[in-house]
């Protein structure tokens, strides 16, 4: 049967994306960012996953304010990179996994959880960031990829609790998909952001360092963090670290198993005007 092997976190900040393609890693304020992917880059072509379901938030590019979907997931055999208002990212096409996204869309809406079926999408630096930095600059991305998109952007926005649960389900039907697969699961966005009004620019390192604390070790925890303690103490935009939380629930331990072996972490302030957090866990 298919199994998730790992769960890999990280930011997924558009200006990341920009440093790559236009040959700024190695200027002095971007270098530590690309520093602490080192291991990250290391460690994927040590344990290449046969199928990355990566969970990201749509930026206004495949979904707009006419059409939000809760959950979305990708069924599509390729995607195409989106083209934000400056062209698209000079990075490789997506390859899919029909037959596993369909599994697992079909197992997970058994499980009660709602998920909108998406057929053809282009897709933002929400999902291609986290590839650049975790594969660098490759003719081709290592292996297929399943997108999995969540609200973040409009309320009303699933709870933690909610995503973590969903993570359960996506778990459950990895492991009912017959096919000797390796899956890894990745959960991108945050950490601590905001990118208007009053205040614009605001990081919380404890916040942050706390969050990173809850998801190794209490991510029951984590999960019963609430909409308006994000907003207070992370930012508006530090809602997205829900998305993490789906990773989380995926991991063996939210299913009685072993608890998880955190074998990378990494956070570093600031890439653009956000915090940077990263970390790898793996099923033990």
């Amino acid at each position: 049967m298919a199994r998730i092997t790992a769960s890999v976190y990280t930011s997924h900040v558009p200006a990341i994306g920009a440093a790559l393609d236009l040959g700024k890693t190695q200027e002095p304020y971007w270098q530590p960012v690309f520093k602490g992917y080192e291991f990250g880059k290391q460690w994927l072509k040590d344990n290449k996953p046969d199928v990355i379901f990566l969970v990201f938030n749509d930026h206004a590019t495949a979904f707009s304010l006419d059409m939000i979907p809760t959950f979305a997931i990708g069924t599509a055999a390729e995607y195409q990179p989106a083209d934000e208002g400056w062209g698209p990212r000079p990075v490789p096409k997506v390859m899919g996994h029909p037959e596993l996204a369909s599994h697992i869309a079909q197992s997970v809406i058994q499980q009660d959880f709602d998920l909108t079926i998406v057929n053809k999408m282009d897709v933002d630096h929400g999902l291609t960031v986290p590839l650049s930095l975790m594969c660098g600059q490759p003719e081709a991305w290592p292996c297929p990829v399943i997108p999995f998109a969540v609200n973040v952007v409009q309320y009303p926005v699933p709870s933690g609790q909610r995503c973590y649960n969903l993570g359960k389900a996506i778990a459950k039907a990895v492991a009912s998909y017959d096919e000797d697969i390796n899956v890894q699961i990745w959960g991108t966005g945050g950490m601590s952001h905001q990118l208007q009004g009053p205040r614009a620019g605001l990081i919380n390192k404890d916040f942050d360092n706390t969050f990173l604390d809850k998801l190794i070790n209490d991510p029951e925890s984590a999960a019963g963090i609430s909409h308006i303690d994000y907003v207070r103490e992370a930012g508006s935009e530090g809602i997205e670290l829900v998305m993490w939380l789906i990773a989380r629930g995926a991991m063996a331990d939210a299913a009685g198993g072993a608890r998880p072996k955190a074998v990378q972490r990494f956070y570093h302030v600031p890439a653009s005007n956000t915090a940077v957090g990263h970390l790898i866990l793996e099923n033990t």
